[in-house]
C-alpha cells in the first residue's frame, strides 16, 4: 500500500464521521458525529461543530432528535426544546464517554 492509498483511506474514514447541516440562514455547517443516543424511545445525535480554527475548540456539543420520514435512507435532525431531555441525553453521553473526553461543568 503506497502513501496515496493510506491518505485516501484516512480521508474517507474522516469524512464518514462528518455531517453537513444547514443553519437557520441556509449556511452549511460541518459537525463531527460523536454518538447516537436512545432516550425514551427516541434517538438523538450528539454532534461537535467543526470550526476552521481547530486550536480553539470550545467543545460545546449540539444534540438533535432524529426524525425518520419512513424511508430508511432519509432522516432529518430536529432541534430539541425540552431542557430536561437535553440534560438527560447529555448525561447519558457523558457517562458513556467519561474515559475518552474531559468534561467540565459550565453551569453556574
Amino acid at each position: 500500500m503506497d502513501e496515496d492509498e493510506v491518505m485516501n483511506e484516512f480521508d474517507e474514514e474522516d469524512v464518514s464521521n462528518v455531517i453537513i447541516l444547514n443553519d437557520e440562514n441556509g449556511e452549511e455547517v460541518r459537525f463531527e458525529f460523536l454518538d447516537l443516543i436512545e432516550y425514551e424511545s427516541e434517538e438523538y445525535v450528539v454532534l461537535l461543530p467543526i470550526t476552521e480554527e481547530e486550536e480553539e475548540i470550545d467543545g460545546e456539543v449540539v444534540i438533535l432528535r432524529v426524525e425518520n420520514s419512513g424511508n430508511e435512507e432519509e432522516e432529518s435532525y430536529v432541534s430539541v426544546d425540552d431542557e430536561n431531555v437535553l440534560n438527560e441525553v447529555f448525561t447519558i453521553f457523558k457517562d458513556k464517554f467519561k474515559d475518552e473526553f474531559n468534561f467540565t461543568d459550565t453551569e453556574e
